[in-house]
């Protein structure tokens, strides 16, 4: 069943060596493989035998974690032993496939079948080609295009929301949306017939009116606060990290960890230079406010999340040291892996103590730890 050899589609763009024999980190990737070997073998009994899912059947991106989280392991010999259950995981989500090439069950659709499409780009298997360009068209459909089409008039075009039920773009979604799209688009634009592809140049305008930058973002609640200044937010106009007043009472945004982060995947997946003001600006507000004890300006709210999308961000733009607020250059990767172990309960899982956005679901925790491991493993 392990078709990819760790080639990433876990999300790294090189050809991943087996080998770790030649590593200076050898006794830490040591580490992550005996933590992933718990993590799966405590997750693998958390299937429903019957249907192969995980979790609620409502929310395939629930089992597409897990499936991801299995392949991404460095040890075939080691996720092999879950070859059955991976199957039936992988039937299980080819069941939710829905008319409009959209793969969801009750609501969320875009983000469920932006997840459930990385899954099965991961696993590569030729049968599941015409899922793969029905739920890449079905992605880039849901891309928003308010008022006159064509043109981004709209402070929520370019971007995606969670689906029908809720009205207009997030970060969050977006991001995780252009994740799918950029390795669909390198995985199937040269087979004939798949031309369906996302506005980029909108999706990056989106993406630009949540980030704290003043001089690429004129909205109003942008802030120039030092400790914002960079940052993103959740969508123009909303933080979940709240807002803060000047001293002439001008109410602006503040910008918080995961969605930087998530601001920063964005102009990754769509492949801007990495000398542009809107890169530069985040990877500074990353490094004044690096830390992992909290999702900055959230506390434990979202902090697996946080993890996730830091290991994923960092890796694909190949940092290897951050700077905190004194300056002095932090290994992130070790500092997060020994962060991550010392989190995990001696069954296997983990679960975080802040139950906002589903993070007291031990399924969904456990994956997000697994996946920032195994991509701090491969970047080691």
């Amino acid at each position: 069943m392990k078709v990819f050899s760790n080639l990433l589609l876990v999300g790294l763009h090189i050809l991943v060596c087996k080998s770790i024999t030649a590593s200076p980190n050898l006794s830490l990737q040591l580490e992550i493989e005996r933590s992933l070997d718990k993590g799966l073998k405590w997750i693998y009994g958390e299937q429903n035998e019957t249907a192969g899912h995980w979790g609620s059947p409502q929310y395939p991106a629930l089992t597409a974690l897990v499936l991801r989280a299995t392949l991404g392991h460095p040890s075939e010999m080691e996720s092999s032993k879950y070859d059955n259950q991976l199957s039936k995981g992988y039937q299980f989500l080819r069941s939710k496939v829905q008319s409009d090439g959209g793969i969801y069950g009750k609501g969320l659709a875009s983000y469920n079948t932006s997840i459930s499409l990385m899954a099965f780009l991961q696993l590569n298997a030729p049968m599941d080609e015409d899922i793969i360009r029905s739920a890449r068209k079905f992605l880039v459909n849901q891309q928003s295009d308010f008022d006159e089409k064509g043109k981004t008039d709209n402070l929520f075009d370019g971007g995606v929301g969670y689906g029908s039920t809720w009205a207009h773009s997030d970060l969050s979604n977006t991001h995780l949306a252009m994740e799918a799209l950029y390795y669909a688009k390198k995985s199937m634009d040269s087979k004939e017939g798949d031309s369906a592809d996302l506005d980029w140049q909108a999706a990056i305008d989106f993406v630009s009116k949540c980030q704290n930058l003043a001089e690429t973002n004129p909205q109003d609640w942008v802030s120039s606060h030092p400790e914002d200044n960079g940052g993103f937010v959740y969508f123009p106009g909303n933080s979940m990290a709240g807002e803060r007043s000047d001293e002439k009472g001008a109410i602006s945004l503040r910008s918080y960890g995961s969605m930087s982060y998530a601001g920063l995947l964005s102009f990754i997946y769509a492949e801007m230079d990495a000398s542009d003001p809107r890169i530069l600006a985040v990877k500074d507000w990353l490094n004044k406010n690096y830390q992992v004890e909290e999702n900055p300006g959230m506390g434990k709210q979202g902090l697996f999340y946080y993890y996730h999308t830091m290991a994923k961000a960092l890796t694909l733009a190949g940092i290897d040291q951050l700077k905190g607020k004194n300056g002095i250059s932090k290994d992130w990767k070790r500092e997060l892996t020994l962060a991550l172990l010392d989190l995990q309960d001696h069954a296997g899982f983990w679960v975080n103590e802040s139950g906002r956005w589903w993070e007291k679901d031990p399924i969904l925790v456990s994956c997000y730890a697994m996946l920032a491991l195994e991509r701090i493993y491969y970047a080691l």
